[in-house]
């Protein structure tokens, strides 16, 4: 499976959409399923055309939402399109697959760093490879990323990004948990 190839291939076809590609999945059980979650990029506009009608005024004095929205239009262009490429670029070998184009959830996974940056302020649950002050797990709200690398250092210190997460309970604090070390994370719904 060229997974990657994949992925390069839905990455063109969102973004002649003005969308992006949060994840790209490949699962085998009683059937073979592609999976290909798309967003709207942040500030791309076109939400008026995805049901967000807001009232009083042009944006309704709110701010632009985090959780932008995918309408079925936008996931039937995508696949459409994607289809059509897979076939003739033949990057889904064998017998017939489904095709499934959504959109993340409003739980959606966080997995490049500007995600991260994009989601700041926002509930998150993580799950480390390695302990990190003593804990695999983490629930609390995203407080940013922080970069250690020294300034004018770029090519002698890679440095590592890291998550600022504040946590509560009995002793709230704060935790920061590289980037590197974060096997999976994903926004908790608040209502």
């Amino acid at each position: 499976m060229q997974l990657e190839k994949i992925r390069e291939a839905a990455e063109r076809v969102a973004r002649s959409e003005g969308l992006e590609v949060v994840d790209v999945e490949w699962k085998i059980g009683k059937q073979r399923f592609l999976r290909v979650y798309i967003d709207r990029v942040p500030g791309s506009g076109g939400e008026s055309q995805s049901g967000d009608l807001s009232v009083g005024g042009e944006n309704g004095n709110r701010a632009p939402s985090p959780y932008p929205k995918i309408s079925h239009a936008d996931c039937e262009r995508v696949s459409k399109q994607l289809s059509v490429i897979l076939d003739v670029e033949e990057l889904v070998p064998g017998p017939g697959y489904i095709l499934e184009v959504s959109s993340p959830g409003m739980d959606r996974a966080l997995k490049k760093a500007a995600d991260y940056v994009r989601f700041t302020g926002s509930a998150v649950k993580v799950w480390t490879e390695e302990p990190v002050d003593a804990m695999k797990f983490f629930e609390g709200r995203l407080a940013g990323v922080v970069d250690d690398r020294v300034p004018g250092s770029v090519l002698t210190d890679p440095g590592s990004k890291k998550i600022r997460l504040e946590l509560k309970g009995k002793t709230p604090r704060i935790v920061e948990v590289p980037l590197a070390l974060i096997r999976k994370a994903h926004l908790v719904v608040e209502f």
